[in-house]
């Protein structure tokens, strides 16, 4: 078994035979364990999971626009990338311009009844649609708050100034690659009322060893079935990314969770997972042309030897 299955796996049999069962802010209940890590060798093969397929190019587009510093949904739509729908679709249906059929708890209410589900699908492709075609929907609608790519490009001090994290830390890599100070951090108290989902990877810190470029990221919450595959490939393309720009090999992947948790409503589907053998992990290809990171365009991404087993799908809590 690759060690990226491996390590994910025995994450998910510990959850089930150590968790406890919690209630969530969703409604939804989980099965909880408080603190775990895990670390991935990325000279070993791009982490992503073989024992179900993960949507890569879904995880590429959502870092672009964290690295863009975009907020607005529209850049993802305008990818067919849906993984943040339904927070914006939540802030719509919740606002006083709303005015279609009732969607208070439309992220359980569209799992167990059939007629309400089919409303609830109409009403998020009208939703789609607007934020695509009408930009001053797109303005109030679309827009998530000071999210992730907010935070990352233009962190809001209290000083008035405003600081690009993700810049400060490729040209301290460039100038200084012993310093402790490689951080990211997406958590301000003071924006939290603002974000329509205050962030869950909430910082990241890299380290620079015999020219490798080695990355550990936090999580205040995470879900692990939906949640936690895209996160893994997410910071080991960004730490790609930035080892490509820097002149690095990468060297390791460290993931620190908090409340790590398997909803109840996942639970078959993980137990059909970890039924499955493992494969062959892919590699990761990026165009040598490009040279900074804030070029990358999807195309200059490319996945190689990807052969998972099929999806897995299980819904979302919102």
């Amino acid at each position: 078994m690759n060690q990226v299955d491996k390590v994910y796996l025995d994450l998910c049999n510990y959850i089930l035979e150590h968790g406890t069962k919690k209630e969530d802010r969703t409604g939804t209940g989980t099965i909880s364990v408080f603190g775990y890590q895990m670390r991935f060798n990325l000279q070993e093969g791009f982490p992503l999971l073989t024992t179900k397929r993960v949507p890569f190019r879904l995880v590429a587009s959502e870092l672009l626009w964290f690295l863009k510093g975009d907020t607005n949904l529209r850049y993802l739509l305008e990818n067919n990338n849906h993984i943040w729908d339904e927070w914006g679709f939540q802030k719509w249906v919740e606002s006083n311009e709303y005015n279609g059929p009732d969607m208070t708890n439309f992220g359980i209410r569209s799992q167990k009844d059939e007629e309400f589900n089919a409303l609830y699908q109409e009403q998020m492709k009208v939703y789609q649609e607007r934020v695509l075609n009408d930009i001053d929907f797109a303005k109030e609608f679309g827009d998530l708050g000071n999210v992730y790519g907010k935070q990352w490009r233009s962190w809001e001090g209290a000083d008035g100034q405003t600081y690009d994290q993700i810049q400060y830390i490729i040209d301290e890599i460039k100038r200084n690659p012993d310093s402790r100070r490689l951080l990211c951090n997406a958590w301000s108290a003071s924006e939290i009322k603002n974000q329509q989902l205050p962030p869950c990877h909430y910082a990241f810190q890299f380290y620079v060893l015999d020219g490798k470029l080695s990355c550990m990221f936090n999580m205040r919450s995470n879900d692990v079935f939906l949640g936690l595959p895209f996160n893994i490939a997410s910071y080991a393309l960004l730490t790609h990314l930035i080892a490509h720009e820097c002149g690095l090999e990468v060297g390791e992947l460290i993931y620190t969770g908090a409340d790590v948790h398997i909803y109840s409503n996942h639970i078959e589907q993980i137990q059909t997972q970890l039924t499955r053998e493992s494969r062959k992990l892919p590699t990761l290809k990026l165009n040598s042309e490009v040279k900074s990171i804030f070029d990358f365009e999807l195309n200059d991404i490319e996945l190689v030897g990807y052969d998972p087993h099929p999806t897995i799908k299980a819904p979302v809590a919102v």
